[in-house]
């Protein structure tokens, strides 16, 4: 949390399940893989952070209302990180439950920001892409100061590539579904070699039901000083 602190941005837990092959999804876009007991172990810890942010990719596939309700606990602030204003003023991750901040470029049409305005507080950043550092640090002043990313690949790429990833905690469930249009734990543009990739420390390992799960302290990539 020191490193976070320092940063004046959330410390951030990237939470994911995959399968053993790596997909956080088919290639139809199914991304139910969490066993019952996971999924109460995740919503245990969406009960215990500041806010849960997706990109508007989650948002669009699984239409999820990333609330609590599998344990008693507070619902936290959630984010969405949606650049071109993609999302639906009637997703469910609008209606009650927290408050919902979406964060959209000053590109994205009007007509859109403002249908969000209408649901949700909105944060206008330059671009797209988002600026995550700006984000978060905006995220910190309001109060957030542990956040919980259940990104797509993409998003999740780009919080890993900037460094903005502290833990990560992976649930594997017993599965192999194939596929090379089936999304992975993390996409976008990739790291060239090994070498560069980001180093992980593996803190924790435990059985969750049928599935296994997996935290790890982030380290920095390849080429970061902090390794």
């Amino acid at each position: 949390m020191i490193y976070s602190e320092f940063m004046k941005r959330p410390y951030v837990i990237l939470n994911a399940a995959m399968t053993v092959d790596g997909k956080i999804a088919t290639r139809a876009g199914d991304s139910q893989i969490s066993c019952p007991a996971d999924l109460k172990r995740l919503h245990r810890l969406r009960s215990r952070v500041d806010a849960v942010m997706v990109g508007a990719g989650t948002i669009l596939s699984d239409d999820p209302s990333l609330t609590v309700r599998r344990v008693k606990g507070r619902n936290p602030l959630r984010v969405v990180v949606d650049g071109r204003a993609r999302v639906p003023p009637t997703a469910r991750v609008f209606r009650g439950g927290p408050p919902t901040v979406v964060a959209v470029g000053s590109r994205a049409p009007r007509s859109r920001i403002e249908g969000l305005r209408r649901v949700a507080e909105v944060w206008v950043f330059s671009g797209p892409p988002i600026d995550l550092r700006e984000l978060l640090a905006k995220l910190y002043a309001r109060g957030v100061k542990r956040l919980l990313l259940e990104g797509g690949s993409t998003l999740n790429w780009h919080m890993m590539r900037s460094g903005l990833v502290d833990e990560l905690r992976v649930s594997i469930s017993p599965r192999v579904v194939g596929g090379e249009s089936a999304k992975t734990l993390v996409g976008g543009e990739g790291f060239a070699r090994v070498s560069e990739g980001v180093r992980l420390k593996l803190r924790q390992i435990q059985r969750v039901g049928r599935d296994l799960l997996l935290v790890f302290e982030v380290r920095g990539s390849g080429a970061s000083k902090n390794c």
